[in-house]
């Protein structure tokens, strides 16, 4: 990606997780192959409460026509917390800072500078990875999760 600004990046992502969502839209419909272009609409998505104090909202999930399953979701992390304790998953996310200040954790992990709005991370396939809010205000991010297996 030399050469690309972090708009066309953002705008890259935002483009996949759309991809991703029609493959939802088309498993549901009997696993019909990605045919056409969709919205979601933020005001559709239901919060989900976590027991961190935080929430999620489920974006999409679904197959790509070219046979990868992206799942997409966004979190709010309250100061402090974790989403969950650092981890392993045969898929590979990005994730997209929307608001707060957030530390990433893991085994790669080389620049420890706080990750703020505007800022994606990578996690790469099993490897160990978790994030935490380091800051004193909520923080909320969008995932992009892709795999060659569901779920």
């Amino acid at each position: 990606m030399d050469g690309m600004n972090r708009r066309e990046v953002l705008g890259a992502l935002s483009a996949l997780a759309a991809l991703g969502a029609i493959g939802a839209e088309a498993q549901t419909a009997g696993g019909a192959d990605l045919a056409k272009s969709h919205v979601f609409r933020f005001s559709e998505m239901v919060e989900k409460p976590s027991s961190n104090g935080g929430w999620s909202r489920a974006v999409t999930k679904g197959t790509l026509p070219t046979g990868e399953f992206v799942e997409v979701h966004e979190t709010m992390l309250p100061p402090g917390k974790m989403p969950h304790p650092p981890h392993r998953h045969p898929n590979s996310e990005f994730i997209l800072i929307r608001e707060g200040k957030l530390q990433h954790l893991g085994e790669d992990v080389t620049d420890t500078r706080p990750i703020v709005p505007g800022d994606i991370i990578f996690n790469a396939s099993n490897r160990l990875h978790g994030l935490k809010n380091i800051g004193e205000t909520n923080a909320q991010y969008f995932v992009v999760s892709v795999s060659k297996q569901l779920g």
